[in-house]
């Protein structure tokens, strides 16, 4: 469904992704991670079409879409969630969600329509409101809304484009204790749908053993594992690029951290620190 072939991004002589291959396949979901300047972030930015490669292709569903924008890559199936939400924060949930069904059925944005049509839009709207534990607060201005709320909104409007990938970039991040499942639980049901295809950017490694099918370890830009998660997890070479030692040096080294986040590391907004995680 999504495939890169040597995709790479330099900011003058920094490499923040080098050439990075790898194919994902539809009914499986890939966690992405990697120690804080790994180059994760950017290279979702790069399939997404957030930042323009310096080489190497993006191929979706078979199609070479690296010249296009990321607007049109979102039409064509690419569905993006990122590290910090990304709202309409003076409209409502409801119109949050609804413009975006409006938008996947080719509505465009114009809020003259067919009623009809519009009932038709908001029925959907609500019942992904819904899905989500927002049916209470439709009426709401996004901007109103907590942290994990506004999280939670933001996966509404992911699954209301009903893409054929979904990109999602640390989704649980600063989220109560409380919250977290129902995120979790939200993309359990995509995978489970064996039709989608899943990339996951995530720290915390118990949400990563118990979501992902295959991990994708990226160190420096570079693609250094790639496979089930146990394996890869026990590499010595993941040990080394996380914890700085090489495992045959260290016999009773300790198992990989719940969180990999380095520490002080804070979230930051996609693409404007180019060793952004």
């Amino acid at each position: 469904m999504l495939e890169t072939l040597d995709l790479t991004i330099r900011f003058g002589g920094h490499v923040a992704v080098d050439h990075v291959s790898c194919r994902f396949e539809p009914g499986t979901l890939t966690a992405i991670v990697g120690p804080n300047g790994a180059g994760k972030t950017t290279y979702f930015n790069l399939i997404s079409g957030q930042l323009p490669a310096s080489e190497g292709r993006v191929l979706l569903d078979g199609e070479d879409i690296t010249s296009l924008p990321a607007p049109t890559r979102t039409r064509r199936g690419l569905g993006r969630a990122f590290q910090l939400t990304q709202l309409f924060p003076n409209l409502t949930v409801l119109e949050n969600v609804r413009l975006a069904v409006q938008a996947r059925c080719g509505g465009g944005l114009q809020l003259l329509s067919v009623w009809l049509d519009r009932k038709q839009w908001i029925d959907e709207a609500e019942s992904l409101l819904r899905q989500v534990q927002l049916g209470d607060k439709l009426m709401q201005p996004a901007a109103s809304l907590p942290h994990g709320d506004q999280r939670k909104l933001e996966v509404a409007l992911l699954m209301a484009l009903d893409p054929k990938v979904y990109m999602f970039d640390e989704p649980t991040a600063g989220m109560s204790v409380d919250d977290v499942p129902v995120v979790l639980d939200l993309i359990r049901a995509l995978k489970a749908r064996k039709d989608r295809t899943i990339l996951l950017v995530e720290h915390k490694m118990d949400v990563v053993r118990e979501l992902s099918d295959r991990i994708v370890v990226l160190h420096n830009g570079q693609l250094v594992a790639d496979g089930e998660p146990s394996a890869v997890i026990a590499s010595p070479v993941v040990q080394q690029a996380y914890l700085g030692m090489a495992a045959e040096d260290e016999p009773g080294l300790a198992p990989v951290p719940a969180d990999w986040r380095e520490p002080g590391e804070s979230e930051r907004p996609a693409g404007r620190d180019v060793g952004a995680a």
